[in-house]
């Protein structure tokens, strides 16, 4: 079965960097459409990036593009998130999500980045 296992989320001040992992299995990676939602407390899901990961086609919320940076390695069946010069925000529960449009849907455990002094 699909699964999805997030990594990486943390405590981190205005202005630093994180780098969220999610690790993927059960499913064919190599074509597959993979996003990352946050979910800010007592906010619904944002959509924050996506990839195409035959193609490696990258998209980015107006909110996060240019400090954002989504990537995949097919080999080890795994989906990142580099955050840069993150702001609170930016604060919230950060899932993997492997399509969105197209039913079924399939979410992670998701991975908090609290971004705080």
């Amino acid at each position: 079965q699909v699964q999805l296992v997030e990594s990486g989320g943390g405590l981190v001040q205005p202005g630093g960097s994180l780098t969220l992992s999610c690790l993927a299995s059960g499913f064919t990676f190599s074509s597959a459409w993979m996003f990352w939602v946050r979910q800010a407390p007592g906010k619904g899901p944002e959509w924050v990036s996506g990839i195409f990961t035959g193609r490696g086609s990258t998209y980015y919320a107006g909110s996060v593009k240019g400090r954002f940076s989504i990537s995949r390695d097919s080999v080890k069946n795994t989906v990142y998130l580099q955050m840069n010069a993150l702001k609170p925000e930016d604060t919230g529960l950060y899932y993997c999500v492997k399509e969105l449009t197209i039913a079924p849907s399939y979410w992670g455990q998701g991975t908090q980045v609290t971004v705080s002094t």
